[in-house]
Protein backbone atom coordinates (compact mmCIF):
# COMPACT_ATOMS: atom_id res chain seq x y z
CA UNK A 1 0.00 0.00 0.00
CA UNK A 2 1.50 2.96 -0.92
CA UNK A 3 -0.22 6.24 0.74
CA UNK A 4 0.52 9.81 -0.34
CA UNK A 5 -0.68 13.03 2.29
CA UNK A 6 -0.80 16.60 1.00
CA UNK A 7 -1.81 19.26 2.75
CA UNK A 8 -0.74 23.50 3.22
CA UNK A 9 -0.92 22.90 6.47
CA UNK A 10 2.63 21.92 6.74
CA UNK A 11 5.10 24.50 8.01
CA UNK A 12 7.93 25.20 10.45
CA UNK A 13 6.12 25.87 13.11
CA UNK A 14 2.89 24.33 12.34
CA UNK A 15 1.01 21.86 14.89
CA UNK A 16 -1.66 19.22 14.99
CA UNK A 17 -1.97 18.70 11.38
CA UNK A 18 1.94 18.25 10.54
CA UNK A 19 2.13 15.80 14.14
CA UNK A 20 -0.81 13.80 12.31
CA UNK A 21 1.41 13.65 9.33
CA UNK A 22 4.79 12.93 10.70
CA UNK A 23 3.04 9.93 12.84
CA UNK A 24 1.41 8.36 10.42
CA UNK A 25 4.92 8.11 8.49
CA UNK A 26 6.40 6.68 11.55
CA UNK A 27 3.90 4.09 12.07
CA UNK A 28 2.16 3.51 8.61
CA UNK A 29 5.23 3.87 6.79
CA UNK A 30 7.35 1.42 8.82
CA UNK A 31 4.69 -1.57 8.22
CA UNK A 32 5.63 -4.30 5.70
CA UNK A 33 4.02 -3.90 2.57
CA UNK A 34 3.67 -0.03 3.65
CA UNK A 35 4.80 3.40 1.33
CA UNK A 36 4.67 6.93 2.38
CA UNK A 37 4.56 9.48 0.29
CA UNK A 38 4.47 13.90 1.68
CA UNK A 39 3.63 16.51 -1.20
CA UNK A 40 3.83 19.74 1.15
CA UNK A 41 4.70 23.23 0.01
CA UNK A 42 8.04 25.05 0.46
CA UNK A 43 10.11 28.21 -0.81
CA UNK A 44 11.23 25.76 -4.08
CA UNK A 45 10.04 22.48 -5.76
CA UNK A 46 12.26 19.71 -4.59
CA UNK A 47 12.13 16.30 -3.76
CA UNK A 48 13.88 14.57 -0.43
CA UNK A 49 13.27 11.01 0.26
CA UNK A 50 9.65 10.45 0.42
CA UNK A 51 8.89 14.31 0.75
CA UNK A 52 7.83 16.14 -2.08
CA UNK A 53 8.07 19.84 -1.99
CA UNK A 54 5.73 22.01 -4.24
CA UNK A 55 7.02 25.76 -5.10
CA UNK A 56 4.04 28.39 -3.02
CA UNK A 57 3.85 31.91 -1.92
CA UNK A 58 4.19 32.96 1.60
CA UNK A 59 1.29 33.15 3.30
CA UNK A 60 1.41 36.76 5.71
CA UNK A 61 0.33 36.68 8.86
CA UNK A 62 0.23 32.87 8.89
CA UNK A 63 3.71 32.16 11.24
CA UNK A 64 5.40 30.35 8.41
CA UNK A 65 2.48 29.04 6.11
CA UNK A 66 2.55 29.02 2.24
CA UNK A 67 -0.42 28.83 0.11
CA UNK A 68 -0.54 27.24 -3.38
CA UNK A 69 -2.45 29.36 -6.06
CA UNK A 70 -1.99 26.75 -9.20
CA UNK A 71 -3.13 23.47 -9.01
CA UNK A 72 -1.07 21.28 -11.77
CA UNK A 73 2.20 21.25 -9.75
CA UNK A 74 0.61 19.39 -7.10
CA UNK A 75 -1.58 17.07 -9.52
CA UNK A 76 2.43 16.79 -11.03
CA UNK A 77 3.49 15.73 -7.86
CA UNK A 78 1.22 13.55 -7.22
CA UNK A 79 1.06 11.61 -10.69
CA UNK A 80 4.39 11.09 -10.12
CA UNK A 81 4.22 9.42 -6.61
CA UNK A 82 1.80 7.36 -8.37
CA UNK A 83 0.69 6.14 -4.54
CA UNK A 84 -2.61 3.73 -4.19
CA UNK A 85 -4.26 6.10 -2.10
CA UNK A 86 -4.43 10.09 -1.88
CA UNK A 87 -5.61 11.72 1.52
CA UNK A 88 -6.08 15.50 1.52
CA UNK A 89 -5.74 17.55 4.80
CA UNK A 90 -6.94 20.73 3.52
CA UNK A 91 -9.80 21.97 1.62
CA UNK A 92 -7.56 24.34 -0.98
CA UNK A 93 -5.55 23.85 -4.44
CA UNK A 94 -3.64 20.65 -2.89
CA UNK A 95 -7.35 18.91 -2.11
CA UNK A 96 -8.27 20.01 -5.65
CA UNK A 97 -5.37 18.66 -6.90
CA UNK A 98 -5.56 15.44 -5.10
CA UNK A 99 -9.03 14.79 -6.72
CA UNK A 100 -7.68 15.73 -9.98
CA UNK A 101 -4.21 13.39 -9.91
CA UNK A 102 -7.11 10.45 -7.86
CA UNK A 103 -8.59 10.58 -11.10
CA UNK A 104 -6.09 10.19 -13.62
CA UNK A 105 -4.52 7.72 -11.51
CA UNK A 106 -7.30 5.74 -10.72
CA UNK A 107 -6.97 5.28 -6.99
CA UNK A 108 -9.78 6.38 -3.95
CA UNK A 109 -9.49 10.19 -2.60
CA UNK A 110 -9.51 10.67 0.77
CA UNK A 111 -10.45 14.17 2.97
CA UNK A 112 -9.81 14.37 6.20
CA UNK A 113 -11.60 17.27 7.99
CA UNK A 114 -8.97 18.93 10.27
CA UNK A 115 -10.21 22.85 10.09
CA UNK A 116 -13.77 24.17 11.13
CA UNK A 117 -14.00 26.12 7.81
CA UNK A 118 -17.79 26.75 8.79
CA UNK A 119 -17.06 28.19 12.13
CA UNK A 120 -14.29 30.49 10.91
CA UNK A 121 -16.20 31.57 7.65
CA UNK A 122 -18.81 33.08 10.42
CA UNK A 123 -16.00 34.93 12.94
CA UNK A 124 -15.30 36.66 9.93
CA UNK A 125 -17.91 37.30 7.83
CA UNK A 126 -21.56 35.81 9.64
CA UNK A 127 -24.22 34.39 7.67
CA UNK A 128 -22.62 36.68 4.65
CA UNK A 129 -20.19 34.36 4.41
CA UNK A 130 -21.65 31.04 5.51
CA UNK A 131 -23.85 30.65 3.30
CA UNK A 132 -21.45 30.17 0.18
CA UNK A 133 -18.71 28.54 2.73
CA UNK A 134 -21.66 25.78 2.66
CA UNK A 135 -21.85 25.59 -1.22
CA UNK A 136 -17.79 25.22 -1.14
CA UNK A 137 -18.19 22.41 1.11
CA UNK A 138 -20.91 20.58 -0.32
CA UNK A 139 -19.43 20.87 -3.97
CA UNK A 140 -15.49 20.03 -2.43
CA UNK A 141 -16.10 17.44 -0.13
CA UNK A 142 -18.91 15.45 -1.71
CA UNK A 143 -16.09 14.16 -4.53
CA UNK A 144 -14.32 12.56 -2.15
CA UNK A 145 -14.52 8.52 -1.26
CA UNK A 146 -14.61 9.00 2.13
CA UNK A 147 -14.67 12.52 4.16
CA UNK A 148 -12.19 11.69 7.47
CA UNK A 149 -14.00 13.27 10.91
CA UNK A 150 -12.05 13.44 14.08
CA UNK A 151 -15.08 13.81 16.31
CA UNK A 152 -18.70 14.19 16.89
CA UNK A 153 -18.88 17.59 16.64
CA UNK A 154 -17.60 17.94 13.18
CA UNK A 155 -19.81 14.67 11.97
CA UNK A 156 -22.70 16.34 13.18
CA UNK A 157 -21.76 19.92 11.46
CA UNK A 158 -20.89 18.22 8.20
CA UNK A 159 -23.97 15.88 8.14
CA UNK A 160 -25.84 19.58 8.43
CA UNK A 161 -24.53 20.44 5.29
CA UNK A 162 -25.53 17.62 3.22
CA UNK A 163 -22.14 15.69 2.97
CA UNK A 164 -22.00 12.24 2.11
CA UNK A 165 -19.63 9.44 2.93
CA UNK A 166 -18.82 10.47 6.59
CA UNK A 167 -16.10 8.38 8.37
CA UNK A 168 -15.49 9.20 12.17
CA UNK A 169 -11.26 9.14 12.80
CA UNK A 170 -9.65 10.38 16.10
CA UNK A 171 -6.56 11.90 16.48
CA UNK A 172 -4.07 9.95 19.03
CA UNK A 173 -1.48 11.39 21.41
CA UNK A 174 2.23 9.77 22.17
CA UNK A 175 1.90 8.74 25.73
CA UNK A 176 5.70 8.16 25.77
CA UNK A 177 6.97 11.54 25.03
CA UNK A 178 4.17 13.31 26.81
CA UNK A 179 4.59 11.77 30.37
CA UNK A 180 3.87 13.14 33.97
CA UNK A 181 7.99 12.29 34.88
CA UNK A 182 9.02 14.69 32.58
CA UNK A 183 7.11 17.71 34.66
CA UNK A 184 9.78 20.22 36.92
CA UNK A 185 7.26 23.04 38.46
CA UNK A 186 9.64 24.16 40.33
CA UNK A 187 12.08 25.21 37.78
CA UNK A 188 9.13 26.19 35.58
CA UNK A 189 7.94 29.03 38.28
CA UNK A 190 11.68 29.78 39.41
CA UNK A 191 12.41 31.03 35.94
CA UNK A 192 9.06 32.73 35.10
CA UNK A 193 9.84 34.54 39.02
CA UNK A 194 6.88 32.88 40.28
CA UNK A 195 6.28 31.54 44.26
CA UNK A 196 5.66 27.94 44.28
CA UNK A 197 2.30 28.55 45.38
CA UNK A 198 1.18 30.60 42.41
CA UNK A 199 -1.49 28.50 39.71
CA UNK A 200 0.27 27.98 36.68
CA UNK A 201 -1.76 28.04 33.75
CA UNK A 202 -0.60 27.07 30.48
CA UNK A 203 -1.44 27.40 27.07
CA UNK A 204 0.87 26.68 23.97
CA UNK A 205 -0.66 26.88 20.57
CA UNK A 206 -0.95 29.23 17.44
CA UNK A 207 -2.07 32.41 17.90
CA UNK A 208 -4.87 32.21 15.61
CA UNK A 209 -8.36 34.30 16.20
CA UNK A 210 -10.17 30.96 16.69
CA UNK A 211 -7.90 30.27 19.75
CA UNK A 212 -10.00 33.41 21.91
CA UNK A 213 -6.39 34.41 23.65
CA UNK A 214 -7.64 37.88 24.47
CA UNK A 215 -10.66 36.23 26.17
CA UNK A 216 -8.37 33.58 27.69
CA UNK A 217 -5.78 37.12 28.68
CA UNK A 218 -9.06 38.81 30.09
CA UNK A 219 -9.87 35.65 31.97
CA UNK A 220 -6.75 35.67 33.82
CA UNK A 221 -6.75 39.18 35.01
CA UNK A 222 -10.23 38.73 36.98
CA UNK A 223 -8.49 35.64 38.43
CA UNK A 224 -5.39 38.17 40.03
CA UNK A 225 -1.73 37.36 41.30
CA UNK A 226 -2.50 33.96 42.74
CA UNK A 227 -2.85 32.71 38.71
CA UNK A 228 -0.52 32.70 36.10
CA UNK A 229 -1.04 32.51 32.37
CA UNK A 230 1.53 31.21 30.43
CA UNK A 231 1.44 31.93 26.76
CA UNK A 232 3.75 30.01 24.08
CA UNK A 233 3.52 29.23 20.59
CA UNK A 234 4.61 31.22 17.39
CA UNK A 235 2.72 34.99 17.05
CA UNK A 236 1.85 35.41 19.66
CA UNK A 237 0.44 39.12 21.07
CA UNK A 238 2.28 41.41 23.17
CA UNK A 239 0.64 41.36 27.17
CA UNK A 240 1.73 43.98 29.70
CA UNK A 241 -0.39 41.92 31.99
CA UNK A 242 1.49 41.10 35.57
CA UNK A 243 0.03 37.53 35.71
CA UNK A 244 0.63 36.93 32.03
CA UNK A 245 3.86 35.90 30.02
CA UNK A 246 4.13 35.52 26.44
CA UNK A 247 7.31 33.25 24.57
CA UNK A 248 6.22 33.74 21.29
CA UNK A 249 7.83 30.74 19.87
CA UNK A 250 7.26 27.30 18.64
CA UNK A 251 8.30 24.85 21.21
CA UNK A 252 8.89 21.03 19.93
CA UNK A 253 11.19 18.03 21.35
CA UNK A 254 12.02 17.42 25.35
CA UNK A 255 11.58 20.76 25.83
CA UNK A 256 7.53 20.65 24.40
CA UNK A 257 7.31 17.65 26.85
CA UNK A 258 9.03 19.00 29.90
CA UNK A 259 6.87 22.35 29.73
CA UNK A 260 3.54 20.68 29.39
CA UNK A 261 4.28 18.32 32.51
CA UNK A 262 5.26 21.57 34.79
CA UNK A 263 2.04 23.31 34.70
CA UNK A 264 -0.70 23.31 36.95
CA UNK A 265 -3.83 23.40 34.80
CA UNK A 266 -3.51 23.35 30.46
CA UNK A 267 -6.55 26.36 29.44
CA UNK A 268 -8.03 26.35 25.97
CA UNK A 269 -10.34 29.02 24.67
CA UNK A 270 -10.81 28.43 21.48
CA UNK A 271 -15.09 27.14 20.43
CA UNK A 272 -14.37 25.63 17.29
CA UNK A 273 -11.50 23.05 17.67
CA UNK A 274 -12.40 19.84 15.53
CA UNK A 275 -10.73 17.78 17.79
CA UNK A 276 -7.86 19.53 20.13
CA UNK A 277 -4.73 17.80 20.18
CA UNK A 278 -2.75 19.65 22.02
CA UNK A 279 -5.37 19.46 25.28
CA UNK A 280 -4.40 15.27 24.98
CA UNK A 281 -1.05 15.99 25.13
CA UNK A 282 -1.80 17.73 28.28
CA UNK A 283 -3.74 15.13 30.06
CA UNK A 284 -0.91 12.84 28.60
CA UNK A 285 1.76 14.57 30.63
CA UNK A 286 -0.82 14.38 33.87
CA UNK A 287 -2.05 18.16 33.53
CA UNK A 288 -5.74 18.32 34.28
CA UNK A 289 -7.75 21.15 31.64
CA UNK A 290 -9.96 23.44 31.59
CA UNK A 291 -11.82 24.39 28.10
CA UNK A 292 -14.66 25.70 26.30
CA UNK A 293 -17.88 23.80 26.22
CA UNK A 294 -17.85 24.31 22.80
CA UNK A 295 -16.72 22.73 19.74
CA UNK A 296 -14.70 19.24 20.06
CA UNK A 297 -13.34 19.79 23.12
CA UNK A 298 -15.73 18.58 25.23
CA UNK A 299 -15.76 15.02 23.79
CA UNK A 300 -12.22 14.80 25.14
CA UNK A 301 -12.54 16.02 28.96
CA UNK A 302 -14.35 13.80 31.31
CA UNK A 303 -15.49 15.78 34.33
CA UNK A 304 -12.49 13.61 36.46
CA UNK A 305 -9.91 15.65 34.26
CA UNK A 306 -10.66 19.00 34.11
CA UNK A 307 -13.42 21.69 34.13
CA UNK A 308 -15.49 23.21 31.22
CA UNK A 309 -16.80 26.84 30.90
CA UNK A 310 -20.24 27.23 30.15
CA UNK A 311 -19.04 29.52 27.46
CA UNK A 312 -16.07 31.32 25.99
CA UNK A 313 -16.16 34.16 28.12
CA UNK A 314 -13.70 36.01 30.58
CA UNK A 315 -15.94 35.44 33.37
CA UNK A 316 -16.98 31.76 32.57
CA UNK A 317 -13.45 30.78 31.53
CA UNK A 318 -12.26 32.24 35.51
CA UNK A 319 -15.27 30.52 36.86
CA UNK A 320 -13.63 27.18 35.66
CA UNK A 321 -10.49 27.69 36.50
CA UNK A 322 -11.23 28.58 40.36
CA UNK A 323 -13.39 25.56 40.48
CA UNK A 324 -10.44 23.19 39.39
CA UNK A 325 -8.44 24.64 42.24
CA UNK A 326 -11.41 23.72 44.63
CA UNK A 327 -10.87 20.28 44.14
CA UNK A 328 -7.88 18.09 43.89
CA UNK A 329 -5.94 19.07 40.70
CA UNK A 330 -3.00 17.15 41.09
CA UNK A 331 -5.59 13.62 40.99
CA UNK A 332 -7.65 15.31 38.18
CA UNK A 333 -4.40 15.17 36.45
CA UNK A 334 -3.50 11.35 37.11
CA UNK A 335 -6.97 10.76 35.88
CA UNK A 336 -6.73 12.28 32.68
CA UNK A 337 -3.08 10.61 32.20
CA UNK A 338 -5.45 7.12 32.77
CA UNK A 339 -8.29 8.39 30.32
CA UNK A 340 -5.44 8.74 27.60
CA UNK A 341 -3.30 5.81 27.74
CA UNK A 342 -6.54 4.22 27.30
CA UNK A 343 -8.70 5.82 24.69
CA UNK A 344 -6.17 7.80 22.90
CA UNK A 345 -3.16 6.34 21.92
CA UNK A 346 -2.11 6.54 18.62
CA UNK A 347 -1.75 3.06 18.21
CA UNK A 348 -6.09 2.78 18.97
CA UNK A 349 -6.40 5.63 16.38
CA UNK A 350 -4.23 4.76 13.54
CA UNK A 351 -5.81 0.48 13.32
CA UNK A 352 -8.83 1.68 12.51
CA UNK A 353 -7.31 4.15 9.74
CA UNK A 354 -5.26 1.58 8.21
CA UNK A 355 -7.97 -0.53 7.81
CA UNK A 356 -10.08 2.21 6.47
CA UNK A 357 -7.23 3.02 3.78
CA UNK A 358 -7.26 -0.97 2.87
CA UNK A 359 -10.75 -1.38 2.79
CA UNK A 360 -10.87 1.75 -0.02
CA UNK A 361 -7.94 0.24 -2.27
CA UNK A 362 -9.57 -2.91 -2.27
CA UNK A 363 -13.14 -1.97 -2.99
CA UNK A 364 -11.99 0.99 -5.48
CA UNK A 365 -14.84 3.09 -5.10
CA UNK A 366 -13.27 5.87 -6.83
CA UNK A 367 -15.15 4.84 -9.79
CA UNK A 368 -18.20 6.17 -8.46
CA UNK A 369 -20.95 7.99 -11.43
CA UNK A 370 -21.77 10.69 -9.49
CA UNK A 371 -18.34 12.20 -8.73
CA UNK A 372 -17.88 15.76 -10.41
CA UNK A 373 -15.12 16.57 -12.31
CA UNK A 374 -12.91 19.19 -10.40
CA UNK A 375 -12.79 23.11 -11.01
CA UNK A 376 -10.47 23.41 -14.08
CA UNK A 377 -6.94 24.79 -14.04
CA UNK A 378 -6.92 28.98 -13.85
CA UNK A 379 -5.63 30.06 -16.76
CA UNK A 380 -3.34 32.30 -14.96
CA UNK A 381 -1.47 31.43 -11.41
CA UNK A 382 0.70 32.53 -8.50
CA UNK A 383 3.49 30.63 -6.95
CA UNK A 384 5.19 28.36 -10.02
Amino acid sequence: MHLADVTFFYAPDSGGVRRYLEIKRQTLGALPGWRHTLVVPARRARRVGSIRYVAAAPLPFSQGYRFPWRRLPWVAALRDAGPDLIEAADPGVPGWAALEAGQRLGVPVVAFYHSDVLSIAGRWGGDLLQAPARRYLQTFYGQFDCVLVPSRYVLERLEGVGIPRLQPQGLGVDCDRFHPRFADAVALKARLGLSAQTKLALFVGRAAPEKNLPTLIEAFRRLGPAYHLLLVGPGMPQVRQANVTVRSRYVRGPALSRLMASADVFVHAGDCETFGLVVLEAMASGVPVVASRRGALPELIPAQAGVLADAPEPAALAEAVRTLFAQDAPAMGQWARHWVQTRWTWGAQLDPLRLTYETLAKSAVHARPDAQDPTPEPADGGAA
